[in-house]
């Protein structure tokens, strides 16, 4: 291997027609949901429909704002499926970008042409974060393009950091199991570990929605630092986008210190 950045051109130059398989996703999603919101009367018929559900089901689905099209906006695509979609590639990412290739014997190869391995976790790791970058642009992309034509009604500064906030949630998910795979080897203990930090992090908001001696929880949910207020209709917390971010790099720099000092399996 040779050039600038060996690893992180071939790893776009291998994923680009999964990418584009994310996207296409992501676009069926956004272009299936936003466009209904007119014809439920506004969010008048959601208001009433959701009156008629437990009130513990709604906080824990973040469905309390969901008649305003910010907050039909962030319920149905930033807060659950967009996050869960970002989060499944994130995971399968991140899972691949070490541990899967130490697994493979990719790493060892490539190691063995003159690549340090703080070098290829690193463009491994930025790999990762300009799909999940592109994703989060895509999105807020279509949700600017939509956001006339389905009366949503969101200010376009907070649709940037609405994206911005969910790209940070899926590279904290990523580096986690980017970090879990320098230091064990196995996919297995980077999946777990990725899945888990997004998973603990949604049941931790959600518990603490529950209960006003529960939201001390929020503090250890990343999840909540982004969406304990609503991005779309408030704007993203600056302090918690900041704490994602900056936890996601730490994880990555972590992951190139940990692959640095371990063995190998081959």
């Amino acid at each position: 291997m040779n050039g600038i950045l060996p690893v992180f051109r071939r790893s776009l130059r291998e994923s680009w027609r999964g990418l584009l398989g994310w996207t296409v996703g992501l676009a069926a999603v956004l272009f299936l949901y936003l466009p209904l919101f007119p014809s439920l009367g506004g969010g008048g018929q959601l208001e009433a429909m959701i009156s008629s559900l437990p009130k513990e089901l709604v906080d824990t689905l973040g469905y309390d704002q969901i008649a305003t099209g910010a907050g039909y906006a962030q319920s149905t695509f930033f807060g659950l499926i967009g996050f869960l979609l970002l989060t499944i590639a994130a995971v399968l990412w991140g899972s691949a970008a070490l541990a899967g290739a130490e697994e493979s014997g990719r790493a060892e190869l490539d190691l063995a042409h003159g690549i340090g391995r703080a070098q290829y976790a690193l463009e491994s790791a930025l790999a990762v974060l300009v799909r999940l970058v592109w994703l989060g642009v895509f999105a807020g992309l279509v949700v600017w393009a939509l956001n006339g034509p389905s009366e949503l009604g969101i200010d376009d500064g907070n649709i940037v950091g609405a994206s911005a906030a969910l790209t940070g949630l899926a590279f904290l998910t990523a580096s986690a199991a980017l970090f879990a795979g320098a230091a064990t080897g196995r996919r297995i203990w980077a999946t777990g570990v990725g899945a888990g930090v997004a998973v603990l992090g949604y049941i931790l908001q959600a518990l603490a929605r529950q209960s006003a001696d529960l939201e001390w929880l929020n503090a250890l949910s990343p999840y909540a630092w982004v969406y304990h207020r609503p991005p779309l209709a408030d704007g993203v917390d600056p302090g918690g986008l900041a704490l994602t971010w900056g936890l996601a790099l730490a994880l990555v720099a972590a992951a190139a210190v940990a692959l640095r000092v371990r063995d190998l399996r081959g």
